[in-house]
């Protein structure tokens, strides 16, 4: 009677404090999630009512579709670059900002604002600075680099989105290595430099082992918006010039609603959240293997 009355206590708890939660989570996420699956062994179009349960026809269609696969490809070459860059500056601005030097709570605000910018406005602003300022500066000062838009060259164009994303996220993931920094045990520190160690040394031995949680965070996080990028890719390049920059969130979307094959896009977003699952789940088990503790 106590176990059941105990069970029935924290079960209404429960209900009471985390009962609204619980809810809104699964009629926002799972609800969805799981009709999303549904709709893609139909042959909805999303506009009509009526569809019809067609199997693995759209899932055929997907390995059929040799534009995904060139999404695709072009999204892991653009999160590998995007994710490496975004992370290196972010540890080494964390770095810099915890060595105790003047105003470093500043330049953390600073540099953390750029994250606060909507990515639509973000994509609309560097688009003006590629397409005008910095073409201004190379014709007037004949620089070669900046004489044309770098957004109607199709190599270029890729990386115009890495470097808007590296600079927007850079500083979101610096808090976090920031945050890595400070928790790294002083009395550590202080006893290496008792046995003779310097400055490189013991970021090596000693920092860098420890801050493996931050490691971790930051590599998910930014592995997770490189693979879902779509805001940023709409505003600045549109997926051009010549499908040059069509990130797969593009393409997915392109096929579900302009091309009106929503059975089929919905299968296409359903292989990359399995693509993306299985690419997180490796690195933090890989990267949790690293930890160690104080």
């Amino acid at each position: 009677m106590r176990n059941e009355k105990g069970f029935l206590g924290k079960l209404k708890t429960y209900l009471v404090y985390a009962g609204p939660g619980t809810f809104a989570f699964f009629t926002v996420m799972i609800v969805p999630f799981i009709y999303g699956i549904y709709l893609t062994f139909t042959n909805w179009n999303g506009v009509s009512d009526a569809h019809d349960f067609i199997g693995f026809q759209n899932y055929t269609e997907v390995f059929k579709d040799g534009v995904f696969w060139n999404s695709l490809w072009l999204t892991f070459k653009y999160a590998i670059a995007a994710v490496i860059l975004m992370n290196i500056i972010a540890f080494l601005l964390a770095y810099a900002l915890t060595s105790g030097m003047k105003g470093q709570n500043f330049y953390r605000a600073g540099f953390f604002t750029p994250n606060l910018i909507g990515g639509i406005i973000l994509g609309f602003i560097w688009q003006f600075l590629f397409s005008n300022i910095l073409v201004y500066i190379g014709n007037n000062f004949n620089i070669p680099i900046f004489s044309s838009s770098w957004l109607a060259d199709p190599t270029k164009a890729l990386w115009t989105l890495i470097i808007v994303t590296v600079w927007q996220y850079s500083g979101y993931l610096m808090i976090i290595y920031v945050a890595g920094f400070m928790n790294v045990p002083s009395d550590i520190l202080e006893a290496a430099s008792i046995d003779g160690a310097n400055g490189f040394r013991k970021l090596i031995s000693i920092t860098l082992p420890m801050m493996i949680p931050s490691f971790t965070v930051c590599l998910f996080l930014s592995l997770q918006r490189s693979f879902m990028v779509y805001d940023v890719n709409l505003s600045l390049t549109k997926g051009g010039p010549y499908q040059a920059t069509e990130m797969i969130s593009m393409h997915v979307y392109n096929k579900a609603f302009l091309s009106q094959q929503y059975g089929v896009g919905q299968a296409e977003a359903f292989v990359l959240f399995l693509i993306v699952a299985a690419i997180s789940l490796f690195q933090v088990y890989t990267t949790k293997k690293m930890e160690v503790e104080a």
